[in-house]
């Protein structure tokens, strides 16, 4: 699964992980485990440097048989990208007017501080994200459980 920031990758990933019976993996949650919290991250190595992070991380978790949920910045990797392609890939996707409510309070370092960060970074990884899309859901309106159910029965056809 890919999308921005805030499309609920993760809540939508745990719950197609159950209905296809398999493993979940949040690669966010993965380079915690493994480095710490993003911010410090960020903070430690900068952006370029986490960014060699996550790279690593998700071709680790490409590799694996379960639902992956990648970072809003991941597929600005070519590499990433590259797998993604031939991969079933679901895309995400929220409106700005939703997603503000869901990021306000949070902890994410590209926005904390720039209300127009998301909309400017949304936008530089649109295609990208389009570019590896095998097919696109939004998550702006609509139950979590109606909406799982059709990302399920997508997959399962296409898995």
């Amino acid at each position: 699964m890919v999308g921005p920031m805030g499309s609920g990758k993760t809540k939508i990933g745990r719950r197609l992980a159950r209905d296809l019976d398999r493993p979940f993996i949040d690669t966010d949650q993965r380079i915690v485990a493994q480095h710490g919290e993003i911010a410090a991250i960020f903070a430690r190595v900068g952006e370029e440097g986490f960014r060699a992070i996550e790279r690593e991380v998700v071709a680790q978790a490409l590799s694996e048989p379960a639902v992956v949920s990648l970072g809003g910045g991941s597929v600005l990797d070519a590499d990433t990208r590259a797998t993604l392609r031939e991969l079933p890939t679901i895309y995400l996707t929220v409106s700005e007017r939703v997603v503000r409510g869901r990021l306000r309070g949070g902890k994410r370092p590209l926005v904390q501080n720039d209300p127009d960060a998301w909309s400017r970074i949304f936008n530089e990884r649109r295609a990208l994200y389009e570019e590896v899309a095998s097919i696109r859901f939004d998550t702006s309106a609509g139950h979590i459980t109606a909406l799982g159910g059709k990302i399920a029965a997508w997959a399962k056809e296409n898995s």
